[in-house]
């Protein structure tokens, strides 16, 4: 299979969107089609690429001036489409229009009406008119035009020019705020660097971003971004992560410090060797995220894309038959009255108001979580955020700081305390773990990686390992019993690393982890949401119990290997009781877990690039604060939807009966039309502007 990202640059009606995207879908190549609106982006999965003449050959018939090129990642947050013909269209037909009340001659009001008519709706009417031809009998500019030529030919001549202005208005507004939206959301784009200073010897080189390669020194300035994630070699500065974590505090680097992409440098010249390529790092990750944001269809917009489909031609049907049933019974001496009903009917039935009302506010709420450091990987996970009923976490580095230190050294034979830390991290040394990592920067001296051999390590275990040939275990009480070593002491106060030599336990090596700072309030707010909490963990039943006793968590599973994990997540979503589960974690070994859950949420800052990968929320300021603030960013976008679907929906069905019955006019189908879309455009916005 083939996979074609294209961009259709110019595309600004929704209607046509999806007309162009059933037509793609329906080639005998294609077997799925996406086309993102919000982004003008099609995502075609086909059997071949050479399917590409097709479907410009489509977007040419539907939409001309539309140009379909491959998809491009721009560095900038998008360039602002030039609408000065559309306003200076729609300002001199106002004015002609409101002139046309001033006059008290019947003559020049028609003649004004008319002139104010054609030039707000001369493209309309051409664009209807080319659709027809084309087949597409069921286009929003082709009801527009028969409603308001309709309305000029049984002399409502002011009605049919208002039809056509009010129509423009409403394009114009929904442009402007599909821009702005899109905005909110590109803008981090903004955070890529298209080249960077690399020092090669004495020189320095400005290079493509892309070219770059791992342990290249970079050369970063004030005001400049980190163009990819590295490690602080030379100088000390602070950076500006607020675009990546939503945090406004600089952070401090120093020789030694990491840095991500997309941070700012906010005072002195610092140099970073690069310990990724740009496909791999952070700001690529979160760009491609960004991208992809809304290839994820809810079931809301797949509802309003299908309800669209029906709704628009039975409409249309309604209007034909609520002409000719009546005048039929009646006598067509009252043909006028039921055509203008019928054209009523018409105006009223373009589902503009939902088509785009329904995506927009699912992009705004991604967006507007976006600003506050929360990567929501599309609508389907904002809906499935919205119904979170149970939440399990992991704890080390996702409750607590993940820091590990060593606070106590128990000898259990008649060696020192040196020595056995210094066992402990000879055998730890080739471990990313952050407990092993803890013992080495405690013991502080340098390595000689000669003296290892035979370096294994279990997930959730520790490390088995030959230190000049000398066997060592390093790790859980339950790894030295495995291999038939006797340990007498059990220390349940704190994490402990029991070490063994040759097949006798030596002594053990105590660690303490502390809780983040907003790991308590987070599970007091989640549980005010009626989300309940769970503690997964492969920590020691003790720490475990005492972790959770301290924020409030009430179900803990202590001593859990990955596979484990999985387990009691599948638990949690088979039962009844919890219809959407979610899992927190940060590490390699919570991807499995991640992946399985309802909602996998990923520690972005700290967390490592599969759990990330896996995830389907991504927090990048490593805040626990940031799930209760993702669920109500998803709460209040989902209740904006169902408000925009129910609101558009019964304004037009009760202006369709009332103007069926004779009540409403065409001023109240102008409503029904441009004012549903505009206040249902106006409403979705709200979901960029969610406070936690």
């Amino acid at each position: 299979m083939e996979k074609l990202v294209l961009e259709l640059a110019g595309l600004d009606c929704p209607n046509c969107a999806e007309k162009i995207n059933q037509r793609v879908s329906r080639l005998a190549e294609v077997s799925e089609s996406n086309l993102d609106f919000i982004n003008k982006k099609l995502v075609v999965t086909a059997t071949s690429r050479n399917i590409l003449s097709e479907i410009k050959s489509i977007v040419k018939d539907l939409e001309p001036n539309v140009e379909v090129k491959p998809f491009v990642r721009k560095s900038h947050a998008g360039e602002s489409k030039n609408r000065t013909r559309d306003i200076i269209e729609i300002a001199v037909s106002l004015v002609l229009f409101i002139a046309s009340f001033m006059i008290g001659s019947r003559v020049p009001e028609v003649v004004i009406s008319l002139l104010a008519f054609f030039i707000a709706g001369y493209g309309v009417i051409i664009s209807a008119v080319r659709n027809l031809i084309k087949g597409e009998a069921f286009d929003e500019t082709l009801l527009m035009t028969i409603a308001s030529v309709g309305a000029l030919c049984i002399g409502d001549v002011r009605e049919g020019a208002a039809v056509m202005i009010f129509f423009r208005v409403g394009e114009l507004f929904q442009d402007i705020a599909v821009e702005r939206s899109r905005k909110s959301i590109t803008s981090l784009l903004t955070l890529k660097s298209d080249t960077v200073k690399v020092r090669v010897g004495r020189d320095i080189k400005e290079i493509e971003t892309e070219k770059v390669r791992v342990g290249d020194v970079m050369v970063v300035r004030a005001g400049e971004r980190v163009p990819i994630d590295g490690v602080v070699v030379s100088g000390n500065t602070s950076f500006d992560v607020s675009a990546l974590t939503g945090e406004a505090v600089p952070v401090g680097a120093v020789e030694g410090s990491e840095v991500l992409s997309g941070s700012v440098n906010l005072t002195s010249v610092v140099e970073i060797k690069a310990t990724k390529v740009y496909c791999d790092s952070t700001i690529a990750k979160i760009l491609e995220m960004v991208e992809n944001a809304s290839e994820k269809k809810a079931e809301a917009e797949k509802f309003i894309t299908k309800f669209a489909r029906v709704y628009t031609p039975l409409v249309v049907a309604a209007a034909v038959l609520l002409v000719l049933i009546p005048s039929i019974l009646t006598g067509f001496s009252q043909f006028i009255t039921w055509l203008y009903r019928g054209l009523l009917f018409l105006v009223i039935s373009c589902p503009c108001a939902l088509v785009i009302s329904v995506p927009l506010s699912f992009f705004a709420g991604i967006g507007g979580a976006s600003k506050k450091g929360i990567l929501i990987k599309g609508a389907k996970n904002i809906e499935s955020l919205s119904r979170l009923k149970s939440i399990a976490f992991d704890k080390t580095g996702t409750l607590t700081e993940g820091k590990f230190r060593v606070t106590d050294i128990i000898s259990g034979d008649d060696k020192d305390e040196e020595y056995i830390l210094k066992i402990a991290a000879y055998a730890e040394s080739m471990s990313t773990h952050p407990i092993a990592q803890s013992i080495v920067e405690k013991y502080c001296k340098p390595i000689d990686p000669s003296v290892l051999s035979d370096v294994v390590e279990t997930a959730g275990s520790g490390v088995k390992a030959k230190i000049n040939g000398q066997e060592v275990l390093c790790g859980t009480k339950k790894l030295l019993e495995q291999n038939s070593v006797k340990v007498e002491y059990e220390y349940e106060s704190s994490t402990c690393v029991y070490i063994a030599l040759n097949g006798r336990y030596i002594g053990s090596v105590l660690l303490g982890d502390s809780i983040k700072k907003d790991s308590k309030s987070a599970v007091e707010k989640l549980k005010s949401k009626g989300i309940s909490s769970t503690l997964l963990t492969g920590d020691k039943k003790y720490t475990a119990e005492k972790t959770a006793k301290e924020l409030g968590i009430e179900n803990v599973y202590s001593e859990l290997l990955p596979a484990d994990k999985v387990a009691k997540i599948e638990e949690l979503i088979s039962s009844k009781s919890n219809r959407n589960v979610g899992f927190v974690g940060d590490g390699i070994n919570d991807a499995p877990v991640i992946a399985r859950s309802d909602v996998g949420f990923a520690m972005g800052g700290l967390g490592s690039d599969i759990a990330i990968e896996a995830a389907d929320v991504v927090l990048m300021n490593d805040d626990p604060m940031s799930i209760p603030i993702a669920v109500s960013i998803s709460q209040k976008t989902m209740k904006i939807v169902k408000e925009n679907i129910a609101f558009a929906i019964c304004v037009k069905l009760l202006i369709m009966i009332l103007g069926a019955v004779g009540i409403a006019d065409m001023w109240e189908a102008v409503f029904a039309d441009v004012g549903v879309s505009v206040i249902a455009i106006l409403n979705s916005l709200r979901a960029m502007f969610i406070k936690r």
